[in-house]
């Protein structure tokens, strides 16, 4: 019988966006309500159209925020001062939603029962990450919890995965990182020396350097 590549591993560590929080659908409904809240400025534009532009320049999270909305008007040929709007219309809505990834929640449950030490590092700003994990309900779940802005450090850095292992007591070979983008997370947790762990997504690439690779966050708890 094979043993587990993550054979030993007394925490794990996850990734926020596209890991545990449905990032992907959060920001279609929150674009589709947005074309609804806009109407009367958006009046002549096709939804399919508006929505699928602002993804494809959201860039499954990786495109630059601050270009999304002023490149979407001008290709529009919209009022300038609409992109502002539509920005900060953007973070206010962003933020009031929380859809969970299938098994986020059960997973952190069996994984906290049998004793895991459980913990997220993720890239982001404190007021959004913070805002959507209490909207997931995930903050009493875990013990530590390590967001770029605040540490002054960003995934793939190495430092950022090792800080996150040391908040929990633990060495690097001890802890699993589960996340979705081949380089910032898996690519990521692999140089810190932790196991990598790599959520399968249509989105992105297969990393070369992950430790196994899973379907669904529940998969976890027949490779632990």
């Amino acid at each position: 019988m094979t043993s587990s590549p993550l054979q030993d591993i007394k925490a794990v560590l996850f990734d926020l966006d596209g890991t545990l929080f449905d990032r992907e659908t959060a920001v279609r409904d929150v674009v589709t309500g947005q074309y609804e809240a806009f109407s009367g400025e958006l009046a002549g534009v096709p939804q399919e159209r508006f929505v699928r532009r602002v993804l494809e320049l959201d860039a499954h999270g990786y495109g630059d925020k601050a270009e999304v909305y002023p490149r979407v008007v001008r290709e529009l040929g919209l009022p300038e001062a609409l992109a502002a709007a539509l920005t900060a219309h953007f973070w206010e809505a962003y933020a009031r939603v929380a859809p969970a990834l299938p098994g986020a929640h059960s997973t952190l449950a069996a994984l906290r029962g049998r004793g895991h030490r459980l913990g997220i590092v993720t890239n982001g700003r404190v007021s959004v990450q913070e805002g959507k994990l209490r909207s997931l309900g995930v903050l009493d779940a875990v013990d530590a919890v390590l967001i770029s802005e605040r540490e002054q450090l960003r995934k793939p850095d190495p430092a950022l995965f090792r800080r996150a292992v040391e908040r929990l007591g633990l060495r690097a070979h001890e802890a699993c990182y589960v996340g979705d983008h081949p380089v910032k997370d898996v690519r990521g947790a692999h140089d810190a020396g932790l196991k990598a762990v790599w959520l399968r997504t249509p989105h992105f690439p297969a990393p070369e350097v992950a430790h196994t690779a899973i379907g669904a966050l529940g998969e976890l708890l027949t490779l632990l």
